[in-house]
């Protein structure tokens, strides 16, 4: 099952997509039964989100193409929930900064508390999977080791969504292909069997250390192929089964800065 988070007249709702017999291909069927069109809704991040751990230089292409080797133990920091934005939404490009990135990535949401749980049983815990593109300016970077405040945790710089799609239905989350486009050109294509640290690795070891409760989210890297976006831009995430996640960037401007 495919499930969104959506406000429309007042009110959060859960949705799905709407039948196939539906002339609107992008429409949504509300929890109550209602079908809204894709663009009269404000979308949400796809799932009550607890702590969101992402992962940095996770596929090795993406690691050489920055000119770093990838790391013994996985890179792994937290992201607070400012960050947060849903599909179609917008993202500030600050006045001044040289180079900003989207980075496509698949994200693990956790649906049982985990804890010190074998490779074997990592599955067992994911209740699904959603897109990410986690933005990143460079110029911020102290290094690529330690992704500073201002790089991961800016407001509205992690788009989640457009669904949270059930692990059941999808079938080897170890080979889907991602790609992005900006303003329809394809700029990056990657595939999670390339991942450096894999699903089952990444709930191991977090767990080994922290517990992980339901509603906790893993993002799992991006592979190579980070371009420079400008005001203007509109960004496409696409992950095999799971949609396609639109978002736009805004100038200050657009923020009254």
């Amino acid at each position: 099952m495919m499930r969104a988070r959506v406000a429309y007249a007042g009110a959060i709702h859960e949705a799905t997509p709407a039948p196939a017999s539906t002339p609107d291909a992008e429409a949504l069927r509300l929890a109550d039964g209602r079908v809204v069109a894709a663009e009269e809704v404000v979308w949400l991040p796809p799932f009550q989100a607890g702590t969101v751990i992402a992962l940095g230089l996770n596929y090795a292409d993406h690691a050489q193409e920055l000119g770093f080797k990838h790391q013994d133990e996985p890179l792994v920091f937290l992201k607070g929930p400012g960050t947060l934005l849903g599909h179609r939404g917008v993202t500030r490009r600050p006045a001044g900064v040289g180079f900003m990135h989207y980075e496509c990535e698949l994200t693990v949401v956790i649906g049982r508390p985990a804890k010190h749980v074998a490779r074997s049983r990592a599955f067992e815990h994911v209740a699904g999977y959603c897109i990410a593109n986690d933005y990143a300016i460079r110029d911020y970077l102290e290094n690529w080791y330690r992704p500073n405040l201002r790089v991961k945790n800016r407001d509205g710089a992690t788009v989640l969504g457009p669904w949270l799609v059930d692990a059941a239905d999808i079938a080897d989350p170890k080979n889907l292909g991602l790609r992005t486009f900006v303003n329809g050109q394809l700029t990056q294509a990657g595939n999670t069997r390339d991942l450096i640290f894999d699903i089952p690795y990444l709930v191991e070891y977090l767990s080994s250390f922290m517990t992980l409760l339901p509603g906790d989210a893993i993002l799992t890297g991006t592979p190579e192929g980070v371009v420079n976006v400008m005001p203007g831009d509109v960004v496409t995430c696409e992950i095999d089964g799971l949609g396609r996640l639109v978002n736009t960037i805004v100038a200050d401007a657009e923020f009254g800065r």
